[in-house]
């Protein structure tokens, strides 16, 4: 029957760690009991490396967590167990695509945590349709989430996606589970990010980092290290963005090379949104002083991530006008900041987070906008518009 909300127990709340680092900060803790987690990604990406490590390591602290490999031989697990070192005798694994022989196998091993590797594989024989149809995901997945919630056990499903990077399946399948994370990268790259694209117990935007190596996924923790390690200080075309990642600062090298005199110039962005470098070069161009109507501009963000938000916009100007003159970006600067259509250089979210991070990382001086602070020995230098970027951030 109904009962007042502050009766309402919350014991059965308390989220049980991954203990996968960035695999817990995107999930704020770690796995709630009861909870149904949905983990997508492109073929190759690594999902089921993550999620085997992320069960032998809770294994190896006394959950007993139980793994139904619904497109690999439980041999095939058992040698990437190995190498991962994610053996574990409380980690079972068992090879199977029928839903009712699946839920024989979590009544008769009662597992604190349930993974299905994966969903669009799973069979009824009692429904119509053939593994990955429409009505075949989702009624296999209701009927998972259904168990989840009755045993307060967690469970991850594993799901694929298609080639235009959306979930495969009925889009019924996120409204009912409780967390979505997206797992990807650049295939050329060995760099992974995980986002929570959904999350009922905790903040959504999350961002995870990992590197993909022979032994397995290994945490990137101090990501802007990470993306700023193999730069070439006093390169013209480079310049040092604070950007935002979900909820994450972040600093990453923004790359421009232009080439003048073009019978046919290009535009090519690697990382970044190819209308807005457009724009931006369009705004330099009437308000920078930075003609490249006749040249060729490409332009990236190294590493493998791909910005899609505002506040690259100052140091993707600055890159491209370095490039153009010839002039590198003063030493020891990070830029932040959007640009509009008029030129002017506006504020952008979190902007104190972002500039913390480049104090962080031993950065002296960086062009924001009028709004920013000085913080420590970083020194911030407000800047209206890209003619003043410019001029302030070029050698």
């Amino acid at each position: 029957m109904p009962i007042p909300i502050c009766d309402v127990s919350v014991h059965t709340a308390a989220v049980r760690p991954t203990h996968v680092p960035e695999l817990d900060r995107v999930l704020d803790g770690g796995l709630v009991p009861g909870s149904v987690t949905l983990l997508a990604g492109e073929p190759g990406m690594g999902k089921s490396t993550l999620l085997l490590q992320a069960l032998g390591s809770m294994a190896d602290r006394g959950a007993r967590c139980l793994l139904v490999t619904a497109e690999e031989s439980a041999a095939q697990v058992r040698l990437r167990a190995e190498r991962l070192g994610a053996l574990a005798s409380l980690l079972l694994v068992v090879s199977e695509t029928s839903l009712p022989r699946v839920l024989a196998h979590v009544e008769e091993v009662r597992p604190d945590v349930l993974a299905v590797d994966s969903i669009q594989t799973v069979l009824d024989p009692d429904l119509p349709g053939t593994p990955g149809s429409v009505s075949q995901v989702r009624d296999c997945a209701y009927r998972l989430v259904q168990l989840a919630k009755e045993r307060d056990l967690a469970t991850v499903l594993v799901g694929h996606v298609t080639k235009e990077g959306t979930l495969a399946g009925p889009r019924v399948l996120e409204h009912v589970v409780d967390t979505v994370l997206s797992f990807d990268g650049d295939r050329g790259n060995s760099l992974r990010l995980l986002h929570a694209l959904k999350h009922r117990f905790g903040a959504t935007h999350g961002l995870g980092l990992f590197e993909m190596t022979d032994h397995g996924l290994v945490d990137v923790p101090d990501a802007s290290s990470r993306f700023l390690v193999d730069r070439r200080a006093g390169a013209p075309g480079s310049a040092v963005a604070a950007v935002l990642e979900g909820t994450r600062p972040l600093l990453v090298e923004v790359q421009a090379l232009v080439v003048p005199d073009c019978a046919s110039p290009r535009r090519s962005a690697a990382g970044v949104d190819p209308s807005r470098l457009a724009m931006l070069l369009a705004v330099l161009d009437q308000h920078g002083g930075v003609e490249t109507a006749r040249s060729e501009v490409y332009a990236s963000v190294a590493g493998g991530l791909r910005v899609t938000e505002t506040g690259a916009d100052l140091a993707l100007a600055l890159a491209v006008g370095s490039a153009r003159r010839k002039q590198p970006v003063f030493e020891g600067t990070v830029a932040v900041g959007e640009i509009g259509l008029g030129g002017e250089v506006r504020a952008v979210a979190a902007l104190d987070r972002r500039l913390d991070e480049a104090a962080r990382l031993g950065f002296t001086r960086a062009l924001a906008p009028p709004s920013a602070r000085s913080r420590g020995h970083l020194e911030v230098v407000p800047v209206h518009d890209v003619s003043e970027a410019l001029a302030y951030g070029l050698g």
